[in-house]
């Protein structure tokens, strides 16, 4: 129900956006998050974004590069990542809350997407 999209292997340096689509409910009401996986470290939340477009702090590794939006009549969420460093490097995830929440646990999170890799070389 939750699709990812838009990673790829990048320089360091650059930029991605990355794609969250929505699809077999409507997740206009939902708060919309980023998590992201390095390889051998735990899932880390990056940011969240409510139905109204409010948003939670970003992670400090990404705070000032990244930007999450949304698009609620194209139930999409998307993340745009710039100055990308190696250190973002990642399975990058979406989420969904059915309540509302702008909370940074996991656990809060109803919906998740596949993932998708971004790879950032130096």
């Amino acid at each position: 129900q939750l699709q990812a999209c838009g990673g790829g292997l990048v320089q360091g340096g650059d930029s991605l956006r990355l794609s969250c689509a929505a699809s077999g409910r409507t997740f206009s009401s939902y708060t919309m998050a980023w998590f992201r996986q390095a390889p051998g470290k735990e899932r880390e939340f990056v940011v969240a974004i409510s139905w109204t477009g409010g948003r939670s702090p970003y992670a400090d590794s990404v705070k000032g590069r990244f930007t999450i939006s949304r698009d609620n009549a194209k139930n999409t969420v998307y993340l745009q990542m710039n100055r990308l460093k190696p250190e973002d490097t990642a399975v990058y995830y979406c989420a969904a809350d059915q309540y509302g929440r702008l909370s940074g646990s996991n656990r809060y999170y109803d919906y998740w997407g596949q993932g998708t890799l971004v790879t950032v070389s130096s």
